[in-house]
């Protein structure tokens, strides 16, 4: 008798269920880890391109994290850059560049990029990007008078490119030097006639005095000499007459190891003396700006690359759309007079200005 009451309160016992974790919380745009993450993708960005200048950070657009075990996650970030007056070549700190302004006719990169984290240290499996300028109307809107990019294959600017760098030789006592390729132009028509040019080049083998004798022998400075370098240019052309020409080496610098001396600008093809449309690569004859999609255009960077990733969509749409059902459910609970709701996790802050 005392057997069969002691099994009935054990069945009468409450049965308690292991309850399952709760997934973490998604990412904000604007999370410390999401920046940490954005800042690798930026560098590795900067790091892998080839032609143009430095980009810096604008917006976190997106992110979203794929856990693939413990430790380890798969993370995809949507990011908006914005062009710097660095030349990719230059070794200044990316947080010592300054980012162009909307007036200087600005250029925006969009970035799609797959990182890897394991036991907290990141790396990029893949970028894919572009980058395009701002359109003329909107700059015009804001400065009716400022000059706006013109084709780095417009025949003033190969001009003043080629006279550049026709006066620099002929005044330097040191290593002649060839155009790698050009960055940018602009050109003002009014209140005078004046073409700005920005332009990269490379310290070759020959002084500037035996370049007189026979230029087509003045070859780059091989890769464990080389010596690069950026110039500006600027030639008034009316009313009056006058040349500015400025260039700046940046002296020999070691390549990243994964990054090899051929794929920075310019060294992947020939360039005849005063030839200056070898300046451009096939693909920048008549644009006004070099684009990153060149550099990185590898589509496994976007979620929607595999099935794979696709599955991890669908997973995360459906945490989203329980999340915003949670936050209506929420949002009915009362508030006190002037109660401000938090912004939403993404996208995040602008750093510079929008375009």
């Amino acid at each position: 008798m005392k057997a069969l009451v002691a099994l009935i309160l054990l069945v009468q016992l409450p049965i308690h269920k292991a309850v399952p974790a709760a997934p973490p919380a998604p990412l904000g745009c604007d999370d410390p880890e999401s920046e940490a993450a954005a800042e690798v993708a930026v560098n590795y960005i900067n790091g892998h391109s080839h032609h143009g200048y430095k980009f810096s950070l604008n917006r976190i657009e997106d992110i979203r994290v794929v856990p693939q075990g413990p430790n380890n996650d798969i993370i995809f970030l949507e990011l908006d850059l914005l062009e710097t007056k660095c030349p990719i070549l230059s070794p200044t700190p990316l947080a010592n560049c300054t980012v162009r302004s909307f007036a200087e006719h600005a250029v925006e990169g969009d970035c799609d990029v797959k990182l890897q984290k394991v036991d907290g240290t990141l790396s990029v499996v893949a970028s894919k990007c572009h980058s395009h300028a701002d359109s003329s109307e909107d700059i015009l809107k804001v400065c009716p008078d400022c000059p706006l990019l013109a084709k780095m294959n417009n025949t003033e600017v190969l001009e003043t490119v080629s006279a550049a760098l026709n006066d620099y030789n002929s005044k330097t006592t040191d290593s002649y030097l060839r155009l790698l390729e050009i960055g940018r132009a602009k050109i003002q028509y009014y209140p005078a006639h004046i073409v700005a040019t920005e332009f990269a080049v490379g310290a070759t083998n020959c002084s500037a005095e035996e370049a007189k004798a026979n230029v087509g022998a003045c070859q780059l400075l091989p890769e464990d000499q080389s010596n690069f370098g950026f110039c500006t240019a600027v030639m008034v052309k009316g009313p009056s007459q006058d040349l500015q020409v400025d260039c700046q080496l940046y002296g020999h610098q070691v390549p990243a190891p994964d990054i090899s001396l051929l794929s920075w600008p310019g060294v992947t093809y020939i360039h005849p003396g005063q030839d200056t449309s070898a300046g451009l690569a096939p693909s920048d004859v008549g644009i006004t700006n070099h684009n990153l999609a060149l550099a990185h255009n590898n589509p496994v960077a976007s979620e929607s690359s595999s099935s794979e990733i696709l599955r991890s969509m669908l997973s995360a749409k459906a945490l989203t759309k329980r999340a915003v059902a949670e936050a209506a459910q929420h949002d009915k609970v009362p508030r006190p007079v002037g109660f401000v709701p938090p912004p939403p996790p993404c996208p995040g802050k602008i750093r510079h200005f929008d375009i």
